[in-house]
């Protein structure tokens, strides 16, 4: 599978774990930067190209790195047709997938061991989409709010 990765200084070292453990497993690694440490660069221009090439590479996965992982996946989300998660658990990892198909996980390097973000990472790389109608149908009430950029859907009245 090809992996797109993406971080800023605080996940530099986090990243470049992944790249290599990523390239060991058998993945197609495409390091979006940065390529050297600088504890002065910024997260939303790594993040953005990553999450622009995973939209467009059907059926690769993204992964953004920062200190607390939440800049990152807001970054990405600015991108259309991604969907980035901010995962902190295994069980967050697979839901992100089975339940929204994301295709893009957010981490935070400063949050987690190197164990707990490989583990989250493999996870999210392994599982599938569920397909589920009630999931599809909500994934596809965003794409098309994203495509067309209507009004608000009405609130339910209750």
């Amino acid at each position: 599978m090809r992996v797109y990765l993406g971080s800023d200084h605080a996940g530099y070292e986090l990243k470049m774990h992944l790249v290599n453990h990523l390239i060991k497993q058998g993945h197609d690694v495409v390091d979006v930067g940065p390529h050297v440490y600088d504890p002065e660069d910024d997260y939303p221009a790594f993040c953005l190209h990553t999450g622009a090439k995973v939209v467009a590479d059907a059926g690769s996965l993204g992964i953004v790195i920062g200190g607390s992982g939440n800049g990152e996946q807001i970054a990405a989300n600015k991108i259309d047709g991604v969907r980035a998660a901010l995962v902190w658990r295994t069980e967050i990892a697979q839901l992100a997938r089975q339940h929204n198909d994301a295709n893009v996980i957010s981490i935070g390097a400063r949050e987690h061991t190197l164990d707990e973000a490989t583990a989250f990472v493999e996870t999210f790389l392994a599982t599938p989409f569920s397909g589920n109608p009630r999931h599809a149908r909500r994934i596809g009430q965003l794409a098309e709010y994203e495509a067309g950029r209507p009004e608000l859907p009405a609130l339910p009245e209750n």
